[in-house]
C-alpha cells in the first residue's frame, strides 16, 4: 500500500468525500428497471423460491462466499488486473446462462457469480493502491458484501459496515463471513428469484447480474475511497467514516 508523505487539505478532502457520499447514493439505481422487468417488489422476489430453499439460503450462502474468498485470492495470479466493464460483461452472460434453465442452473450459477463478485471488490480496491495479496485488504474485500443490497434502500444508517474492523486473522475472516452471509443471502436469493421467472429467466438473470455487479463495484469504491482518503488527509478513519455517514443520512439515497 503506497503512502502519501504531505497530507491533503481540507477543502479536497471534503470534495473527495462529497464525491463517495454520491457514489452511494446512486448505487443500485438501475435496479428499478430490473424490478419492472421481472414484474414485482423487491420484497416478494423472495416469496418466489420454495420454501426449502429459502430455509437453507443462509447456508448455501455462507460457503459459497467461503469458497469465492480463497478463489478470488488464487484468481489473481492467473489473471491480473481487470477493467470494471470486464466483471460486468462477464458476470451478465453468467446470468443469461444461469437463467436459461430456471432455479437449478441458477443455483449452479450462484458461487460462481460471487467469487467473480468478490474478484471485481478486490480490483476497486487496487484502483486505491492496496494490495489485494495482504489479508487485511482480503478482508475488507469481503466486508463490502456487508452494505445493504442493490434493492433496498440505504441512506447511510445501514453504512456501519464501512468503520467496523475485526481481527485480520483466520478465525477471524471465517466470523466475519457468518456475520455478511445472511445479509448477502437475502440479496442473492432476490436474484435466483428472478431468475425463475418464466420465459424472461435468461433476460432477468443477465440484468439481476448486471445490477448487482455494479452495484457491489460502486460500494467498493466507497469502502477503498474512505480507506485511501484516511490516509492522504491523514485522518482517523473510524471518524471520518462517521462524517461519511452524517453527509449520507442528509443526502438523498437511492430509491427502492
Amino acid at each position: 500500500m503506497e503512502l502519501l508523505g504531505r497530507p491533503i487539505d481540507e477543502t479536497e478532502t471534503e470534495r473527495r468525500l462529497r464525491a463517495l457520499v454520491a457514489r452511494n447514493a446512486q448505487a443500485g439505481n438501475g435496479v428499478i428497471d430490473l424490478l419492472n422487468l421481472v414484474g414485482g417488489r423487491a420484497e416478494g422476489l423472495l416469496d418466489r423460491l420454495p420454501p426449502s430453499l429459502r430455509a437453507r439460503l443462509n447456508e448455501t450462502t455462507e460457503e459459497a462466499l467461503r469458497r469465492a474468498a480463497e478463489m478470488a485470492h488464487r484468481s489473481r495470479g492467473v489473471v491480473g488486473d481487470q477493467p470494471g466493464w470486464m466483471a460486468r460483461a462477464l458476470t451478465t452472460s453468467m446470468g443469461a446462462v444461469g437463467g436459461i434453465g430456471g432455479l437449478p442452473t441458477a443455483l449452479a450459477e450462484l458461487p460462481i457469480t460471487v467469487t467473480v463478485l468478490l474478484r471485481a471488490i478486490q480490483d476497486v480496491a487496487v484502483e486505491y493502491g492496496f494490495d489485494p495479496s495482504e489479508p487485511a485488504v482480503r478482508f475488507d474485500s469481503v466486508q463490502v458484501f456487508g452494505a445493504a443490497g442493490p434493492l433496498e434502500r440505504d441512506d447511510g444508517a445501514n453504512l456501519g459496515f464501512l468503520g467496523s474492523r475485526m481481527t485480520v486473522t483466520g478465525p477471524g475472516l471465517n466470523a466475519l463471513i457468518a456475520r455478511v452471509a445472511p445479509r448477502l443471502a437475502a440479496v442473492l436469493g432476490q436474484k435466483l428469484a428472478a431468475q425463475t421467472v418464466p420465459i424472461l429467466g435468461a433476460a432477468a438473470g443477465a440484468a439481476t447480474n448486471y445490477a448487482y455487479t455494479r452495484y457491489y463495484q460502486d460500494m467498493a469504491q466507497v469502502h477503498f475511497g474512505l480507506r485511501r482518503l484516511a490516509i492522504d488527509a491523514g485522518r482517523d478513519h473510524s471518524a471520518l467514516c462517521a462524517e461519511f455517514r452524517a453527509m449520507a443520512q442528509s443526502t438523498p439515497g437511492r430509491a427502492s
